[in-house]
């Protein structure tokens, strides 16, 4: 099966059967039910809908915007977009919620809708629960022909996203328009060629774009890793550039490259940005369970608070207000700043990281070598139909009772040397474990002592 419905949204393999594959009949019904979902919340009757430069895009967000339009919402048309764009629009546009159709890191017979509430942030799990049996019962209800909605086509989302990120206090414009970085940016052939050059145009940078076409015909596989990017490190070094920009194909995720062509790593991503919002306005960090300990480590060290989130957005954010934090996200590149919004942004993370360096002195390199190196593994433990999870993860935190444990996404172990995090797939019937220590040799080593533990409970 390769059609996932979750509380999230729907992402699944365009064509084949509807109910197994992403189909126009379940683009149809989900967004219908996202729509009714809406009306039963009293929100206002206006969507703001955008998309990533996927092959299939335009024809799912034509059958999105006509099935919204049916159930009478004006739709707020933001074509060729960015996740974080498209939420910052529904501000922008007072509308009622979104709807951001990409499949983000995933190859290009992928694609998703992925759902907004009114504050421009994923709707929360009840919400994602009420909408699954919306859809699953197919209770909505379409309007007649005098209450259909209207298409209202918008082309300056972007635009408005570059000049806030440009007003905030922590961002150095004038000072990054005296510098004109030299940037390589790989665009992975999606809208990171259109968002990307906006920013980099306004801070007067001088840029080379790789894979710059709008196609959905990924020129790698898009995740933003090392592997995928050996084109972005050769061109950092042939054009001797200050730093290579590498995004996902909506523009959430953000890795870096630095002046010698060296990948930083996009765990530490976060970590760079954070250092620099520490220094302006210390408070409480967040992250997810599975990101690296460097953010926990550089906050604590200044005597600020930091707190770990269950994986997954909406929880880092969820956490993110509930102690006020001043910077979060995701180790997988993922920046969350409050000042500006809560959700993913590459784009703020480009103008801080350069902000960082302006106000340092330092190049990339320097600054990334600042930082302490520690190195993750990601394993999976495979488990039969028979086995319970839940028990075996309990039997896991008993074993390790004497360390410090965090039981809210799983289990996660922390070590003297690092830490180990154990938790069910959704989709698999495997349980992901991934470890993190000073040295690769250390990571795979707790990795290994917790896998072999765990299989000697099964």
């Amino acid at each position: 099966m390769t059609l996932i419905k979750s509380i999230s949204g729907m992402r699944g393999t365009i064509g084949g059967e509807a109910g197994d594959n992403l189909t126009a009949i379940d683009i149809v019904e989900f967004s219908c039910a996202y729509a009714q979902l809406l009306i039963n919340s009293g929100a206002t009757k206006k969507i703001v809908i955008g998309r990533d430069g996927r092959i299939s895009g335009d024809i799912v967000q034509q059958l999105v915007s006509n099935s919204l339009l049916m159930m009478g919402f004006d739709v707020i048309d933001a074509g060729l977009s960015t996740t974080p764009t498209v939420e910052m629009a529904v501000l922008y546009h007072d509308a009622g919620g979104g709807i951001i159709i990409t499949a983000s890191h995933n190859p290009k017979e992928w694609n998703a809708l992925k759902f907004l509430n009114n504050r421009g942030e994923f709707i929360s799990h009840e919400a994602g629960q009420e909408l699954l049996g919306i859809a699953k019962q197919r209770s909505f209800q379409f309007v007649d022909v005098n209450q259909l909605g209207h298409l209202i086509k918008c082309d300056d989302d972007i635009a408005k996203h570059v000049e806030d990120i440009l007003n905030l206090d922590t961002v150095l414009t004038e000072e990054i328009r005296d510098r004109k970085f030299h940037v390589v940016v790989d665009c992975v052939n999606s809208t990171g060629a259109l968002a990307i050059p906006a920013l980099l145009d306004a801070l007067h940078c001088k840029y080379t774009l790789i894979n710059a076409e709008i196609s959905g015909e990924f020129a790698h596989n898009p995740e933003p890793l090392a592997h995928n990017l050996t084109q972005l490190s050769g061109e950092v070094v042939r054009l001797n550039a200050d730093m290579g920009i590498a995004v996902d194909p909506d523009v959430d995720r953000l890795a870096f490259m630095d002046d010698k062509g060296n990948y930083c790593g996009e765990e530490y991503t976060l970590v760079m940005v954070a250092q620099w919002i520490l220094e302006q306005t210390p408070g409480p960090t967040v992250s997810n369970l599975s990101s690296t300990i460097v953010l926990r480590k550089i906050t604590e060290a200044i005597g600020q608070q930091y707190e770990a989130a269950a994986v997954g957005e909406v929880n880092v954010v969820n956490k993110m207000k509930a102690i006020d934090a001043v910077i979060g996200g995701e180790g997988n590149g993922g920046i969350i700043y409050p000042a500006l919004h809560y959700g993913r942004d590459a784009l703020v993370g480009i103008a801080l990281i350069m902000s960082a360096l302006m106000k340092k002195g330092k190049t990339l390199s320097e600054y990334r070598a600042s930082f302490p190196d520690y190195f993750m593994t990601k394993d999976k433990i495979q488990l039969t139909a028979d086995i319970d999870v839940d028990t075996l993860l309990s039997k896991v935190e008993k074993a390790f009772e004497g360390n410090e444990i965090d039981t809210q996404d799983g289990v996660k172990i922390y070590f003297s040397n690092g830490w180990t995090h154990l938790r069910k797939s959704n989709t698999e019937p495997i349980i992901r474990l991934y470890a993190e220590g000073p040295s690769e040799k250390e990571a795979k080593e707790l990795s290994m002592k917790v896998m072999e533990l765990t299989q000697s409970l099964i």
